[in-house]
């Protein structure tokens, strides 16, 4: 049995793959990927498209939040968007059109993708993301799960009612999800098919 066939079995998530032969160095890797997929939620935040009459704009931070989780596991997922939301709380500008607090009516988004990549990673330790159409699953339960914290929180911090939160935190970002989920399907069942070759 190759090496990449052994390391594909099931309960693993794609970060498994990399190799740690000790357990400091588990560790040590484990506290890369965790700040890494900090990093890459932070910078993904700052690719904006502005959405007139809404104060959520479109970013790249949601795809970045559901990858990390599936990509890392509940645990590591977790911890990393802890730290992305802790990191944007303590005043690093690096949430949304480079703002940071909790201050902000889209923070509720934030809490939503520390919800959505713990969700989605312990999926994803079940191999929800090893086939097209359980990863298409798995990315429209996670953005459903951010919208089911950030509307309501848009809702109560901007004094919208829940319709028209709805209509100005959710339906202008469905056809971007739609576009962030069929990305996910082609890129993370790739992945898998890669580490078996």
């Amino acid at each position: 049995m190759s090496t990449a066939a052994a390391s594909t079995r099931p309960g693993q998530v794609l970060a498994d793959l990399l190799p740690a032969s000790t357990v400091p160095r588990a560790r040590l890797r484990d506290a890369a990927l965790v700040t890494g997929g900090a990093a890459l939620t932070g910078l993904a935040a700052q690719i904006v498209l502005p959405v007139p009459g809404s104060p959520v704009p479109v970013t790249g931070q949601t795809f970045a939040a559901l990858l990390v989780g599936t990509a890392l596991g509940a645990g590591r997922g977790f911890a990393s968007l802890a730290l992305y939301a802790l990191v944007g709380m303590a005043g690093v500008p690096w949430f949304a059109e480079g703002t940071s607090g909790a201050s902000m009516p889209s923070f509720g988004y934030v809490l939503g993708m520390l919800l959505a990549a713990t969700v989605v990673g312990a999926l994803a330790r079940r191999g929800a993301d090893r086939s097209v159409l359980r990863t298409a699953g798995l990315m429209v339960l996670g953005s459903a799960l951010i919208y089911a914290v950030g509307v309501p929180y848009l809702a109560l911090s901007t004094g919208m009612t829940l319709t028209s939160a709805v209509a100005a935190g959710l339906v202008p970002f469905l056809i971007g999800d739609a576009l962030k989920a069929a990305l996910a399907m082609g890129t993370l069942p790739l992945a898998w098919r890669l580490t078996r070759d």
